[in-house]
């Protein structure tokens, strides 16, 4: 589709942030100290997550190692690490009265471990106070790090996230510190050490991609074992970022979606307004479903990991 710079299609339009529920979350959130990803990178659906009591944290502070071209989140030198964060955000979801909560992060390259044994202790808090919360890590690559990858899983969230983010040939232009192949080890090694997780991945179209690329990089991620594929359009945060190239159609959303179901992912979000964590609950009850429908049973919601041992 054709549109003007700076017009977006219809199928864009988002509702304003509002309502009683989203002012609660904000006075939550900033009275805690605690980021959201939500608020960070300007995401579109803060209205209606918010107002539902839905968000998405972001632990090891607000500034992140990497400067990937797409992402709102700032760049810069990252202050001292905050080790009471991990408490904060559980008491967060436990205010929240989350059934699942998501937690995500900045890339701290300078931490020997990137930040693995914060994602950990979040975690293990959030069961603490939370012991019917399911949880979800949206990872960074660690480098390739398998100890900083295994600490996390050690904490046993029942589902791990690191998105490929964009296709190979876009890299160096969109993602300049991260490698593609890493992030496909990562999720493939994530299935290795621990089995039982469901692991996940999203992209962004309209940065130049074509379909075929896409279609190569879906079937990397199926034959990495991935559960769940998140599939949204690249909306420029600001004109200092990447421009869009292209908005992609909601039938061609439908389109790429049925295209990746057919090669085996247990549940595909695909969409113009689709992020990582958007319905992120659904996707997960979803795949979970699909998973223990195989083994001969049927589950109505996603069950904590710990009440499964």
């Amino acid at each position: 589709m054709t549109v003007e710079p700076g017009t977006r299609p219809p199928w864009l339009k988002v509702r304003f942030p509002a309502g009683g529920r989203y002012a609660e979350l904000v006075e939550l959130m900033h009275g805690s100290e605690l980021h959201t990803v939500c608020e960070e990178a300007r995401c579109p659906n803060i209205g209606e997550c918010w107002s539902r009591g839905t968000a998405t944290f972001m632990i090891l502070g607000d500034t992140c190692t990497r400067s990937c071209g797409f992402c709102a989140v700032k760049t810069g030198r990252p202050g001292v690490l905050d080790t009471d964060e991990p408490r904060r955000v559980a008491l967060a979801i436990q205010k929240m009265g989350l059934r699942h909560a998501v937690i995500t992060s900045v890339n701290r390259d300078e931490l020997p471990d990137g930040g693995a044994r914060m994602f950990a202790e979040t975690i293990r808090w959030g069961r603490r106070l939370s012991p019917g919360t399911t949880f979800e890590v949206l990872i960074p690559d660690f480098k390739g790090d398998e100890a900083a990858l295994a600490t996390v899983l050690e904490a046993r969230p029942e589902i791990l996230n690191h998105n490929t983010e964009t296709v190979p040939r876009l890299y160096r232009r969109v993602r300049p510190q991260a490698v593609y192949e890493r992030s496909l080890a990562l999720l493939r090694r994530a299935k290795e050490l621990d089995p039982g997780v469901l692991t996940k991945s999203g992209l962004m179209v309209g940065l130049g991609e074509t379909r075929s690329e896409l279609e190569a990089v879906f079937r990397d991620l199926a034959a990495a074992g991935v559960d769940i594929l998140t599939v949204g359009q690249y909306l420029r945060p600001t004109p200092a970022h990447l421009p869009v190239e292209r908005y992609w159609e909601p039938g061609e959303f439908a389109e790429l979606k049925e295209l990746a179901l057919g090669m085996g992912f247990r549940h595909v979000e695909a969409g113009p307004l689709v992020r990582s964590s958007y319905h992120a609950e659904e996707q997960a009850v979803a795949a979970r479903e699909q998973v223990d429908a195989k083994g001969g049973l049927a589950v109505t919601l996603l069950e904590p990991r710990e009440r499964r041992r």
